[in-house]
């Protein structure tokens, strides 16, 4: 049995007492970890006081890093730095990442191999666009986005990994794949994996959908046998909503 995920994605919201006040209020009320796997990731500025506030069954992660170390990459922020203030999970190639600041499919390998190697734990973001799924690509830009990311990547590494599937076209606008399109698309990625690595791999897995979830729809997509877990973004911004989302992964 794959033990569900749910993961909060705050993007660029949250000041620090927003942030902080968020997490006195779900700190309590989190479920068991040996249930289900709870994360919130948030920005840069704080991460170092959310993980010194962070409950037992909570843990904090990043929303992105750099491949690199150190270096001469201003503005940019380490895995090593994220590990060293005890953050335990990074997203990594979200779609945002990819179309506004054109990271690739080479960029978000690099990362993957760092994360690992600083043993932070990553969630890496795939997912087509409305045009491509129109036109039938869905399957082709996964698997090529799969091929390319997990590149020389162990399977004993994979089996580690979470995956959120993320259609681009549903991400912010309130438009949500229907269960059964989530639930074969992450059967895809599941069937690409074993392709990749082998059956063992592919059923330890953990696959999350990202897309405008929300607790009206929670249920649903965790009714599903290929969803573990889920990605959420403005759902998760709330409180209220974040204790109900991830309830709902457990029942």
């Amino acid at each position: 049995m794959r033990k569900p995920i749910i993961a909060g994605n705050w993007k660029m919201f949250k000041t620090r007492d927003e942030a902080l006040n968020f997490m006195y209020q779900v700190n309590e009320k989190m479920p068991s970890n040996k249930l289900v796997d709870s994360v919130v990731c948030a920005q840069f500025t704080v991460l170092r006081d959310l993980v010194k506030r962070q409950g037992d069954e909570l843990k904090i992660g990043a929303q992105n890093m750099h491949f690199a170390d150190e270096g001469a990459y201003t503005g940019e922020v380490s895995g090593l730095m994220i590990k060293s203030i005890g953050v335990a999970y990074v997203i990594i190639g979200h779609s945002e990442r990819r179309a506004m600041f054109n990271e690739t499919d080479s960029d978000i390998n690099k990362k993957l191999h760092k994360a690992f190697e600083v043993e932070l734990n990553p969630i890496l973001c795939v997912g087509e666009s409305l045009e491509e799924r129109e036109n039938n690509l869905t399957e082709k830009k996964i698997k090529d986005q799969l091929v390319a990311d997990l590149a020389n990547l162990t399977k004993d590494q994979v089996r580690d990994l979470v995956i959120a599937y993320e259609p681009i076209w549903a991400i912010g606008t309130g438009k949500t794949a229907t269960s059964q399109i989530a639930d074969e698309t992450c059967g895809f990625i599941r069937k690409t994996i074993e392709e990749l690595y082998d059956k063992e791999t592919s059923e330890a897995i953990r696959i999350q959908y990202g897309g405008s979830v929300k607790t009206s729809n929670i249920d649903e997509l965790m009714s599903m046998p290929n969803i573990d877990g889920a990605l959420i973004g403005g759902a998760s911004l709330k409180a209220d909503d974040f204790i109900t989302l991830v309830n709902a992964a457990i029942k």
